[in-house]
């Protein structure tokens, strides 16, 4: 009968741990000086990690993985996680959950209409 209690108290110990919680982070797009840049321009993230990407300054802006410098080069991954469509209103977001089995390493983005101009960030994913 001990063993048993025991044995209860110590499941119930197991069963109550509760799992590592998910962070959320935010990216302004748009320097708040008005740069052409995503601030951070690099966020340490894990799989299951929110980033939510806001219109600061200098609309219009996108979200655009390059699958050429992602882990592995995973187009159907770059793709899913990129939002081609171009915010224009201050304000407006652009939400990505990092994938549960995303593999480590650094997830290069960018905006398709300020590329050139060195609007690039970085996610690592670790």
């Amino acid at each position: 009968m001990v063993f048993a209690a025991v044995l209860l108290f110590v499941g119930s110990l197991t069963i109550s741990v509760s799992p590592a919680v998910a962070a959320s982070y935010t990216v302004k797009m748009g320097a708040d000086k008005g740069m052409l840049a995503f601030e951070p321009a690099k966020l340490n993230v894990k799989p299951g990690d929110t980033v939510t990407w806001v219109i600061n300054k200098v609309p219009p802006h996108n979200v655009v993985f390059d699958s050429a410098s992602i882990p592995g080069g995973d187009k159907a991954l770059a793709k899913s996680l990129s939002h081609k469509k171009l915010e224009m209103a201050p304000g407006d977001k652009i939400e990505v959950t990092i994938p549960k089995d995303a593999a480590a390493g650094e997830y290069t983005y960018y905006c398709e209409p300020h590329r050139g101009a060195g609007m690039v960030g970085k996610l690592i994913v670790g």
